[in-house]
C-alpha cells in the first residue's frame, strides 16, 4: 500500500519561508529543517522531473519531506538553498534533494546513484531507510 508523501507549499500570500518551515523567515530556519530531516525534496509544483524523484524515493521505502515551490517564488527559494549548501557558484536547481542535511543533487544525480546501486546505502546511512 502506498503512503501519502507529506508536503508543504511555498509561495502563498504569507512569506514563503514561514509557510514552509513555520519559522521566523530566515535562512537559519530553512537550514535547521534541512539538517533535522533525513531526506527533503524541494520541487517545482507540477514538474515531471520532481515527480520522478519523489516517486523513486518513495518506491525505495524512504518517505522524504516534499516542499513544492511556486514558479514565481523559485528564485528566492533557490538562493536560500544555495546559502544552505554553501555554494558560491549558484548550482542548485529544482528538484533539489537534501539527504542527511547536505545537498545531494538533482534528478540526474539521484538517478545515476540509484542505477549504480549506491542510493539505498546512502539513504540508510542518513536514516531515511530502516531496511
Amino acid at each position: 500500500m502506498n503512503q501519502a508523501i507529506p508536503y508543504r507549499s511555498i509561495g502563498t500570500k504569507q512569506s514563503r519561508v514561514s509557510v514552509a518551515f513555520r519559522g521566523s523567515g530566515s535562512w537559519r530556519d530553512v537550514s535547521a529543517s534541512v539538517s533535522e530531516s533525513a531526506a527533503i525534496v524541494f520541487a517545482r509544483r507540477g514538474c515531471c522531473m520532481s515527480h520522478v524523484v519523489k516517486r523513486l524515493l518513495l518506491g525505495l521505502g524512504a518517505n522524504p519531506a516534499v516542499y513544492e515551490v511556486e514558479e514565481d517564488e523559485e528564485s528566492g527559494v533557490v538562493e536560500e538553498l544555495e546559502a544552505i549548501a554553501q555554494l558560491g557558484n549558484g548550482k542548485v536547481e529544482l528538484p533539489a534533494v537534501f539527504i542527511g542535511g547536505a545537498l545531494f543533487g538533482g534528478l540526474e544525480r539521484v538517478m545515476a546513484t540509484h542505477i549504480s546501486g549506491d542510493l539505498v546505502p546512502i539513504l540508510k546511512q542518513a536514516g531515511a531507510l530502516w531496511l
